[in-house]
């Protein structure tokens, strides 16, 4: 009875934790400017104007690890830790490659080609260095699969990188990416929708948008000085309308008055 009751008061074992990642303080370190181009409005997504974002990236190696971290800023908006974010992978001791976090690529604005954008970055790293490792399977989020033009958009943009996607059930609902040779993937996007743009081409766009700030100064002060010069006619005959309406006033008062007289 009292080592039934010790045990029972004895805490529950806590699980141990999971040993934290390596480089899991890594932030972007290079930088560069993209520009996303105006697009039609689209049904789901509404409106999309023309938007320029920070592309940043870092890397880090061992001999049992490599890592690419790749991150999309938004200036002055901010989004989830989990968004615009992604990190690839390369176990060099299993020769495997694995896309993270582990809740899948979320990206922020959607429909730009920032997410293809992305991942054919991470592909094209992983490529140079690793192209017959094996990139692990992976499973898709089943919320997708609850629309069928999300899933649909999905489905594209990972078979047109190269991904295979099989499904399990007639639903669509449990689908997943198989495992493929690294070197096998495509490693292009949509350079319609999204440009990189270099220093040299931001600083010529900065130069050129003050030329043009300078020229529409320049037009707008001259239609304002031709209004002004219209305003000024303007004053002059409306006084030369008084006048005269004032003189043929007292014209007609002066007639009146004559004829009245004699």
């Amino acid at each position: 009875m009292t080592q039934a009751t010790e045990t029972a008061e004895k805490p529950a074992t806590e699980e141990p934790a999971a040993p934290p990642q390596p480089w899991e303080d890594v932030l972007p370190e290079h930088f560069q400017m993209l520009r996303l181009a105006p697009l039609p409005t689209d049904r789901a997504t509404g409106g999309r104007p023309l938007r320029f974002v920070q592309f940043g990236r870092a890397e880090r190696h061992s001999r049992e690890l490599s890592l690419l971290r790749l991150n999309i800023q938004l200036p002055g908006q901010r989004v989830r830790r989990e968004q615009n974010h992604l990190d690839v992978w390369a176990d060099h001791q299993l020769r495997v490659v694995r896309f993270g976090p582990e809740s899948g690529l979320q990206v922020e604005p959607w429909n730009r080609g920032l997410g293809r954008f992305l991942i054919a970055h991470a592909i094209h790293w992983a490529q140079k260095r690793w192209s017959t490792y094996r990139l692990e399977g992976v499973e898709l989020a089943s919320k997708d699969g609850l629309n069928p033009d999300t899933r649909n958009r999905r489905d594209h943009f990972l078979r047109t990188q190269g991904f295979e996607v099989v499904y399990e059930d007639t639903q669509h609902m449990k689908g997943s990416i198989k495992a493929v040779q690294v070197g096998n993937l495509q490693n292009t996007w949509n350079n319609d929708k999204v440009q990189i743009v270099e220093v040299i081409d931001a600083a010529h766009m900065l130069e050129k948008a003050e030329q043009n700030l300078a020229a529409q100064e320049a037009e707008i002060r001259k239609h304002e000085q031709r209004v002004n010069k219209y305003k000024r006619d303007d004053s002059s005959l409306r006084f030369t309308i008084a006048c005269l309406v004032t003189f043929a006033v007292f014209q007609a008062g002066l007639l009146i008055w004559i004829a009245t007289h004699r």
